[in-house]
Formats: C-alpha cells, structure tokens, sequence
C-alpha cells in the first residue's frame, strides 16, 4: 500500500454508505485489456509523445501498480524484444514503448497510443524470451486490430469507482467489481477479439524468429499460476490486477496458440533464447517491494513508514497501491486499513461519529490506546455485514481500520480486537530486515530434486509447486544437471 498516495483531506460531510464501504473493501482493479481510443494521437500510433489524455492514463497506471520497476538490463531486453516484433509486425510503421511496473501482479496491457506496460511479476513468470515475446507480440496485435476503438465505440466504459460502486450497490457480494480511486477500469476483451489476437502474435512472434509454441508454454504457467492463488468468495477481487482476469489462460486458448504456431513452424525451431533471459532476471524483485509495505503470511508490515500488524487468523492480505484488504478464507468477514489526515484539534472520537461512513452507533464510539497510540472505536451496521471500525493516529496520520463480517458474534470480535492490538511501531532490528525477496538463478547439480531446490526458496506456501510453475516444470518432471532454474530468496 502506498500509503502516502492515500491520504485524503476528510470532511464532516462526506459520508460513505456502507455497501459503497465493503465495494471499497472487496476492491482491486477491474479486468485489464485496452484503454479508450480517444487517447490517439492521429491515425494509428505514429507519435512517440503522448496526448495529455495518455499522460493522466499513464499516471493512473503507475499509481495503480506501484510505479515504474527500473532495472536498464530488463528495459534493453523488452527494448530490442519489441524493435524484432515491430519490424516483423503488420504494422512496422508504429512505434511503441514499453514500461515495466513495479507490482508482483501478472499482467501486461497497451495504450492505444503504443504504450506497452509488463509487471515485473509478469517477467518473473515467463522463463525464456519467447515466451515474454508472445505476450508483447499479443498486445500490439490488439492495437494493431483496434480493439481498443471497438470496444469504446460500443461500450464506452473506462470506469473508475463511482461508477462502478453505482451498479453494485444493490448486491454487495459483487463488490468485488469496485475500483479503489487510485486505480483504472480498463474494459476486457471479447472471446473473439483474444483469440484474434493470439493469432495476429503468434504470427508476429514467428515472423521476429521467436519460438511461436512460447504463447503455449506462457499461458500454460499463467494457468497454474493462478490455480495457486487462494479462493475467494469475492470473486478473485484480490487477485483482479492479474493478466488472467480479462486474459483467461483456458485449455481452448492454449489450443488455438498452438494451432496457430503450428502454421508457422514445427517445435523446437524457433529462438527462445533461455539462458540469456535467466541472466536478465537475475536479482529480480520477487513479489511486494517492502518499500511500499508487504505482506509475510498474515503480517503486514511497513518498513518505511515503521509500523506492523497481523490479521485475524484465516486471513488472506493483499497490498494494494490505495489500501491493505484482507478476505477470511471461506468468505464472511474481510478487512481494509488506509490512512487519512484528520486536522490535529480534531478527536478520534469525533472523527468516527461525525460522517466519515453512515449508520455509526453513536453510543458504541469509544476512546481507547492501540500500543500507546491515541485511538478510538465503533460499530457501524448495514443490510448484511456489521463493521467494527478503528482509527489510531500514528504520527501526523491516522489510520482507519474496518472489519467486516456477515455474522458478529463475540468470536469475531475479539479477533478484530486481537487484530488491531498487534498494530504497533516496527522496530530498527525488523526495519533493517525487511528486504525484499529476489530471483536468483541456479546451475542445477547432479545431487538437486524439484524437492530439494524448493527448500532453498524464501517461501513459506507451497514451496515445490511455486518452483514448479516459475519454471515452467511439470510435476515429477525429471531435471537435468547443468540446467538453470530460478529460485526466490531473501
């Protein structure tokens, strides 16, 4: 969480129903395709510049997944693997630049303006160049087939959270759909239009001399990649940012990318050019940088801003650029923690009861400590969830806890309680050690297992099949001495 993007100025009279609250907790980014074709600059994308429309598109995107991801090995390989595409392109008179977003997301989408954006979380995934450059090829084919202009001219939806929040106030199990204000709607694609765009990518990927089966092998991986993720009964909204959620990996796409590389060339006779993408990946970030806060299990921790605190048991965080949210697994109760600006003469107190969201039980607000910092309490009650709600200052801001359950009861919370009692001051020792986890790349030895390579990785969950799928094995899948793999460490 960004927590510094998220502060706002807040207003006695700015009031936020409840069902628009849980949209807001249930919240991280809508399905990810194309942006509105009115960002053109002229015909085609023929200018390098964009248009000041583009720039606040562009601004919106770093916002929403960290900020750009500077590594100058990483930009030259997109760089020279983009220049191979376009000349081999439909369209070699466009012209593109590509940004890498600092988010542990799997995604990669374009501007009509030619604007390529991949997460590093995306590089981390893909294992040879081929496979990077089928996703590249991928998204120019949707601006080379002007999907973008078809699907604003008969949608004309870039939406952003009152919008949204606006059609899913009647049934707040599907504010899953709700956007955080930080964050952009980006209108997914029709079956037809993927599916053409495979097409056009796996051409262009075959023309540039890349392997054309890299489309099949990356979203193979996407696929079991996602099977890792926890459920969610909200729908997959913490998961909303992925590639996945508007770019489905299923067997029928993995069949029309192979019967399309099949036209071009027989497997194996393509560049893929492995070994050189491994070395480029090296030292990668791996997952949330903790400069922006990360989570560890239920932990979620700051370094920056120095503080810490451990969800409810059952919890499942996710770090999002506007907030922290947390679903319980199995569904029923969630969390979000943000940060606001409350004039200092202002008590917490008051704060709670004078609007920050409707239907607080004024005689429920209560002045407490969390840890030796000012704090007050409340509950809050809608059609369906009931709320405990929290605000604790914390230097110069106050932070505002909401949990959320479908059934209160004395259980839940005193696991809220137990929750926000953990919120407390990061010390030097734990500062210093926050650092983020980072791909290393290994020659495998003639003694290593997929098994005994997973337990060099700095990764709690699943540790084998998380090795598995970053490189792209099948389970039981014998490995070669001499053979590079990628592992995750501190």
């Amino acid at each position: 969480m960004t927590l510094r993007q998220a502060n706002v100025r807040t207003s006695r009279r700015a009031v936020l129903p409840l069902a628009a609250l849980l949209a807001a907790f249930l919240a991280g980014c809508s399905s990810t395709g194309q942006l509105s074709p009115q960002l053109l600059s002229g015909e085609g994308v023929k200018q390098a510049e964009m248009s000041p429309a583009a720039q606040r598109e562009h601004q919106r995107i770093l916002t929403a997944y960290g900020g750009a991801y500077e590594n100058p090995k990483l930009q030259a390989l997109l760089g020279q693997t983009v220049d191979r595409l376009v000349a081999a392109s439909e369209r070699p008179d466009l012209h593109y630049r590509v940004t890498i977003l600092n988010s542990p997301a799997v995604n990669a989408f374009a501007l009509p303006t030619g604007h390529l954006y991949v997460t590093r979380g995306l590089v981390a995934l893909a294992n040879d160049t081929s496979e990077l450059a089928s996703v590249l090829s991928h998204e120019m084919a949707h601006v080379i087939a002007r999907h973008a202009a078809i699907r604003e001219n008969q949608a004309r939806q870039v939406a952003l959270v009152d919008s949204v929040v606006n059609k899913v106030l009647s049934d707040p199990e599907t504010g899953a759909l709700a956007l955080a204000k930080s964050k952009i709607a980006l209108a997914s694609f029709s079956r037809s239009q993927e599916f053409e765009a495979d097409g056009i990518g796996v051409g262009i990927s075959a023309r540039a001399g890349f392997d054309p089966y890299g489309a099949e092998r990356f979203l193979t991986s996407m696929g079991r990649n996602a099977e890792l993720k926890p459920p969610s009964n909200s729908g997959g909204a913490l998961n909303a940012l992925d590639f996945l959620s508007s770019h489905p990996a299923t067997p029928e796409r993995v069949r029309n990318a192979v019967n399309h590389a099949r036209q071009h060339s027989a497997p194996g006779t393509g560049e893929q050019d492995k070994l050189d993408y491994l070395a480029s990946v090296e030292g990668l970030v791996f997952g949330e940088d903790p400069s922006e806060g990360f989570v560890r299990g239920r932990r979620y921790l700051h370094p920056k801003l120095g503080f810490t605190f451990t969800a409810p048991d059952g919890f499942i965080l996710d770090n999002t650029a506007q907030a922290v949210l947390g679903m319980k697994e199995g569904g029923g109760q969630a969390l979000r923690l943000d940060v606001v600006r409350v004039p200092a003469e202002q008590t917490l107190t008051e704060y709670l009861g004078s609007g920050w969201i409707e239907n607080v039980d004024k005689s429920s607000v209560e002045k407490t400590t969390i840890n030796g910092f000012p704090a007050a309490t409340a509950t809050a009650k809608g059609e369906q969830w009931s709320f405990r709600l929290y605000a604790v200052r914390f230097g110069s801001e106050v932070y505002r806890f909401v949990f959320a359950t479908k059934h209160k009861t004395a259980e839940s919370d005193r696991a809220f309680r137990d929750s926000i009692g953990s919120f407390r001051r990061m010390t030097l020792a734990e500062i210093e050690a926050a650092k983020p986890l980072r791909i290393k790349v290994a020659t495998v030895m003639p003694s290593d297992t997929a098994e005994r390579l997973a337990g060099r990785m700095a990764i709690a969950d699943r540790p084998l099949q998380r090795f598995l799928v970053l490189n792209g094995l099948a389970p039981r899948q014998a490995l070669k001495p001499g053979d590079r793999v990628k592992i995750v460490v501190e």
